[in-house]
C-alpha cells in the first residue's frame, strides 16, 4: 500500500512541530506521539472538508489541540494508570544537542504554566505561529491570545528565574 504523496509531503513537512507542540502540551513522549498520530488519522480521513489548503498547517494545530483538551478533560472524570512499572517500555528520544539543559528546563516550566497560558506559549514561541493563528486554533480571540501571552511568558519567566543559574531573559522572545 502506497501513501498519497501530498498527503506524505504534509507529514514530512509538519510532524516535527505538532509532535513538538503536543509535547508542550502533554509533557509526555509517547502521549505527544499518539496525540500527533492522531491527528495525522484525522487528516486522513477529514482533508477533504478543508477547501484552502493553504490552512492546512492551522487545521492541523487546531486537530491536535482540540484532541489534547478532549483528552484531558477524559483523565479529570477518570483516574490515570500509574505507568511506573512499564517506564522501560516507552521510547525515549535523545536529548537535543544544542544547549540541552536550557531547553530541558524551559519545557519544564513551561509544563508548569497554568493550563490556559500553555498553549498560546507553545504555540507562539515554539511553533511560531501569528496571533491570528493562535486565535484560530484556540477559538478565542486575537485580544485574549495577546493577554494569555503576556501573563504566560511573565509566569514563565518567575518560574525560570526561580531556578537559579537559568537565563531566563534569554530565553523568552519579546515581540
Amino acid at each position: 500500500m502506497s501513501l498519497d504523496p501530498e498527503f506524505e509531503d504534509l507529514v514530512n513537512l509538519h510532524y516535527s512541530r505538532l509532535f513538538q507542540f503536543a509535547l508542550s502540551l502533554t509533557q509526555n513522549e509517547s502521549d505527544a506521539a499518539d496525540l500527533t498520530q492522531q491527528t495525522f488519522l484525522v487528516w486522513a480521513n477529514k482533508n477533504h472538508q478543508l477547501q484552502d489548503r493553504s490552512k492546512a498547517k492551522t487545521w492541523l494545530f487546531t486537530t491536535l489541540h482540540r484532541d489534547f483538551l478532549t483528552t484531558r478533560r477524559r483523565l479529570v472524570r477518570f483516574q490515570p494508570v500509574v505507568l511506573d512499572e512499564v517506564e522501560e517500555e516507552l521510547p525515549s528520544m535523545p536529548e537535543p544537542s544544542v544547549r540541552p539543559m536550557d531547553a530541558h528546563l524551559i519545557l519544564e516550566a513551561l509544563g508548569r504554566l497554568d493550563d490556559v497560558f500553555r498553549a498560546p506559549v507553545a504555540l507562539f514561541y515554539l511553533e511560531d505561529h501569528s496571533y491570528k493563528d493562535i486565535a484560530e486554533i484556540l477559538g478565542v480571540p486575537i485580544g485574549t491570545v495577546k493577554s494569555r501571552l503576556s501573563r504566560g511568558i511573565a509566569q514563565l519567566q518567575q518560574l525560570l528565574a526561580a531556578n537559579p543559574g537559568n537565563p531566563a531573559e534569554e530565553s523568552v522572545r519579546h515581540d
